[in-house]
């Protein structure tokens, strides 16, 4: 059995692991369209914006001259070419604003708030995410996540997996990547961060991309810690 005896801060994946985003966002944006009266196929638009979230990513990596792009501007401009592409009409604006900031909006799964409150009764704990700051604060206000800091792929200007995001994260901790723990609903991340010398959890969500989902129904690593949500989380890290 794995030593996590020395762990002193837990850092979360956030997107699919925290919050449940692809349902999230589909009845934010039914409700809000029935309002304004726009018609468009929400749940392909969703399904579409999350297909090409990875690759405008590897943009801002392929071209560092450019500078760090956070993920609010990624996520517009990926908006807007999929607005164009399903041909949905009558946007303003403010409408793209409103559908950009869906993501600060996100609703968390239901073990969630109790499972990380648990938690923060024995560690430091905070998002690692892709998210930049201004989202994953107004995310943790919305949903009610009881944080006590807010790390993000913004504050070191590298994407996950890039090193820097892990190994910054445990470097502003002032703790060695050994007392942190990386947790995830995604093998690849858990497999980055392990590689730097992070501990790992998975916990399973095998709806977050609904029919779509392909892969991460079950943990396919030798994980630190695995469990069934954060409450199972909780208990193995005695809490």
């Amino acid at each position: 059995m794995s030593d996590i005896s020395l762990v002193k801060a837990l850092v979360f994946d956030v997107f699919g692991t925290v919050v449940d985003w692809r349902t999230s966002l589909i009845a934010d944006f039914t409700k809000w369209s029935e309002k304004r009266g726009i018609k468009a196929d929400w749940t392909a638009l969703v399904d579409g914006w999350r297909a090409v979230y990875a690759a405008s990513m590897d943009e801002v990596r392929k071209h560092p001259e450019r500078g760090y792009v956070i993920l609010d501007r990624l996520h517009r401009q990926s908006l807007e070419k999929l607005v164009a592409q399903f041909s949905i009409r009558g946007l303003n604006d403010d409408d793209l604003a409103y559908l950009t900031t869906g993501w600060h909006r996100l609703k968390p799964w239901p073990d969630s708030v109790s499972g990380l409150t648990r938690l923060k009764t024995k560690y430091i704990i905070s998002p690692l995410s892709n998210g930049n700051v201004a989202l994953l604060t107004n995310m943790a206000k919305h949903a009610g996540l009881p944080w006590d800091l807010i790390l993000s792929a913004e504050l070191f200007e590298h994407y996950k997996p890039d090193p820097e995001t892990y190994l910054g994260s445990a470097r502003l901790l002032c703790l060695s990547p050994e007392q942190v723990m990386m947790v995830a609903a995604h093998n690849h991340d858990l497999k980055a961060a392990r590689k730097l010398g992070l501990k790992t959890a998975f916990v399973a969500r095998p709806t977050e991309y609904g029919p779509l989902q392909k892969y991460d129904f079950e943990a396919t690593g030798d994980w630190d810690v695995i469990a069934k949500d954060f409450n199972g989380i909780a208990e193995r890290m005695g809490c």
